[in-house]
Parts: structure tokens; C-alpha cells; sequence
């Protein structure tokens, strides 16, 4: 087993991540051209741009080259091993504070392997200010340490950070690859499988969490019947608010759980019996922890919210098929029926048009406009789009 083999679609991306690799391991020197210090891996959501930068840690940190059963590639998955450092976050944006102490870690020496790995996961949620830091240690690097960024794009990073690394680009898998991994890796059956790829649109994390969470897909369902039997201005308002609601109920189920196990590691970690009253003098360590999971609770909000609309997109776009003819490989085929009329009963201008409205709202939710406002102006204008000239 290696650690590239549960990687789905991405044989392009693989190759060139190997052929690094494996020159360095023949030749133990980083200087050899197939390998590079700075990685920037880019790709759509749920492509695999955090799997694939593990995999290729895991094969510069691995005496084998990622055979995926040592106790470094073991290490690498668990994210404990001592010359791998990360950052992701969990809120909003990245501090500078963050990447400032791994510029710092980033100095060291590796400790038992031939490189000192770093992981960014979400390059793309530093400001600019923060870039710079980061910017400086691109520059310089030290020669054993290799830094891998990932991002969406190339365009969400600082120009000045795009011309030190070297970018490798990721592709939408197909759904038959997604299926076929959650199959094997999950368990299900095929149809369950290959039903959660198709509505999850081959993000990967989102096809495990439909296929093995009934409530989450439950509440994509009721998303998807909320927006077809729109055709009023007051159902648009009432769906928007429910919609928002599904949103936080999907992030409360994402993070209550993980909120009060963190919270019972700390009390354990303090030596506070269950049930006991914090003391005065570390009670700033628990208000330290509640802050940061607002912070991440606030975030889960934003992606569901971003994950409802991208649902959304897809119902137009199965809309928009049937309307120009054509009505093979719809994303939510269990709703061919509704779908139908829906599209009989708008024009593909005006479906176009409220495509164009689900971009909007992506792009005002992601800049601080108020959830319901965006949605209500998203849902309003899509029910005009119904209302017959």
C-alpha cells in the first residue's frame, strides 16, 4: 500500500509529486530539477489538495519513498510526526501571528528524516500583510525544508508568492472515481455511493458525509425541494430564513460535538473534576478556547451557507440542461420530475440570470453581508423568474 493509492483522479498531479520524490531519494540532493523547495497545490473544493500535500510529506519524510505502513507515513497521517509542521484553520482568516512561529519552526534542522515538511492548508485565507511574512521565508528558505501551500487558485495568492513556488493544479474527479473510493473506504453500497458523489458534485469530503450521515443528506433534500416550489416573494423570504437555518443546523452538528470533547480535554488537562468550578486563575484559558470555537462555529456557518448555495447552483444547472435538451447526467435526478416544470416555466435567460444571483450571493456572504439579507434578495429575484410576464 502507498500513500498515493486513495488518491482519486489526480494521476497527472501524482506523477509530477513522485518524479520529485523519487529524484531526490535516488539522489539526495535537492538541487535535482524534478525538485523544488516551495509547492503550491491548487484545485476546486474537495478535489484533494490537503490528501495529495500529506502524500507527498508523507513521501519526502518516508525512507521508502511513502510506503504508507511505516511509522513516519503512520505519523504523517495522524500529523504527529516531529519534522511536519501545519497550520489550518478553522476560522475565517489565518492570523499573522500563526504564520509568523511557523516561518520561525521552519529554521530547524528536520529532526529524523531528509526534510522538514510544511503544510499551509488554506493559503488562501491570509491577508496580505500575512503573505509578506510568509513571503520572506519563500525567499530564504533554508536547504532541507519544503513548504506546501494549497489554495483554490493561483489568483488567491499575492503575485509576489506565485513566482516562488511551483504550482501544480488539481481536476474535478469524476463521480464514478468519488463512488468508487467511498465504497471502498466507507463501506456503503454503490447506489448510496455513487448517489452522494453525484449530489456532492465529486467534492470528496462532502460525498463521505452524505453517504454516511442521513441527516446531513436529509437536509440537502429539504434544500433542494425548498428553491423548486418557490413562486411567491413571501415564499422566498420564508425559504431564505429556513435555509439559513438548515446552514446552522448542519454547523452545529459539525461542531457541538468536537466543542465539548475540546472543552473536556482542557478541564482534564487542568486537572478539573467533572463538575467542579473553574478557579479564577484559569478561567482565561477556558474564555481562550470558547472564543476560538465562535470563531470556528462562524466559519462552519459561512460553509454551509456556501455549500447550500453551490446545491442551489446545481438545480439551475440541471434547470438550464433540460431547457437547451438535453437531459442525461443531472446532478439531482430524484427531483427529474420538479425539475421538469421548473424549467417549463421560466426561460433559460432568466435561469441564467438567477445563476448569476447564486455567484452574487457567494461573494456577499464571503464579504460580511448579513446571511439573510443575501439570501432573501437570491430567493427573491429567483421567484420572479417564475412568475409568469
Amino acid at each position: 500500500m502507498s500513500v498515493w493509492d486513495e488518491l482519486v483522479g489526480q494521476q497527472e498531479a501524482i506523477d509530477v509529486f513522485r518524479a520529485a520524490s523519487e529524484s531526490e531519494l535516488a539522489t539526495a540532493t535537492s538541487h535535482d530539477s524534478a525538485m523544488t523547495h516551495s509547492w503550491l497545490v491548487t484545485g476546486p473544493p474537495g478535489s484533494g489538495r490537503s490528501n495529495l500535500a500529506y502524500a507527498f510529506a508523507a513521501s519526502l519524510l518516508c525512507r521508502d519513498g511513502g510506503c504508507g505502513t511505516c511509522s513516519d507515513c503512520t505519523q504523517v497521517a495522524a500529523r504527529t510526526h516531529p519534522d511536519l509542521a501545519t497550520l489550518t484553520t478553522e476560522r475565517v482568516i489565518i492570523s499573522i501571528d500563526e504564520v509568523r512561529a511557523l516561518v520561525q519552526s521552519s529554521q530547524y534542522s528536520p529532526a529524523v528524516s531528509r526534510y522538514r515538511v510544511i503544510v499551509i492548508e488554506d493559503a488562501d485565507r491570509m491577508a496580505e500583510r500575512t503573505s509578506n511574512v510568509l513571503l520572506k521565508a519563500l525567499e530564504e528558505p533554508p536547504e532541507r525544508t519544503v513548504w506546501i501551500l494549497c489554495a483554490p487558485s493561483e489568483a488567491d495568492l499575492i503575485p509576489t508568492i506565485r513566482s516562488r513556488v511551483r504550482s501544480v493544479r488539481l481536476r474535478v474527479p469524476s463521480v464514478p472515481d468519488v463512488a468508487k473510493l467511498i465504497v471502498a473506504r466507507d463501506g456503503v453500497d454503490e447506489v448510496t455511493a455513487e448517489r452522494a458523489a453525484r449530489h456532492a458534485q465529486s467534492h470528496i469530503g462532502m460525498a463521505h458525509r452524505l453517504a454516511t450521515n442521513p441527516e446531513a443528506a436529509a437536509r440537502r433534500e429539504e434544500t433542494v425541494r425548498l428553491v423548486l416550489n418557490i413562486m411567491t416573494v413571501r415564499e422566498a423570504v420564508l425559504a431564505a430564513a429556513r435555509m439559513i437555518e438548515i446552514a446552522t443546523d448542519d454547523a452545529k452538528a459539525i461542531t457541538e460535538e468536537r466543542d465539548g470533547v475540546e472543552l473536556d480535554q482542557l478541564r482534564r488537562s487542568m486537572g478539573i473534576a467533572e463538575g467542579d468550578a473553574i478557579p479564577a486563575n484559569l478561567r482565561s484559558q477556558v474564555k481562550g478556547l470558547e472564543e476560538q470555537q465562535k470563531r470556528r462555529a462562524t466559519r462552519s456557518l459561512r460553509d454551509g451557507l456556501d455549500r447550500i448555495l453551490v446545491d442551489l447552483l446545481s438545480v439551475y444547472r440541471d434547470v438550464l440542461r433540460l431547457q437547451l435538451g438535453v437531459s442525461d447526467e443531472l446532478i439531482n435526478v430524484e427531483f427529474e420530475n420538479e425539475l421538469r416544470a421548473a424549467a417549463a416555466a421560466r426561460t433559460s435567460e432568466d435561469t441564467l440570470a438567477t445563476m448569476e444571483a447564486i455567484g452574487e450571493a457567494r461573494e456577499r456572504i464571503d464579504a460580511n453581508v448579513a446571511p439573510a439579507l443575501a439570501m432573501e434578495a437570491l430567493l427573491i429575484r429567483a421567484s420572479r423568474s417564475e412568475i409568469p410576464a
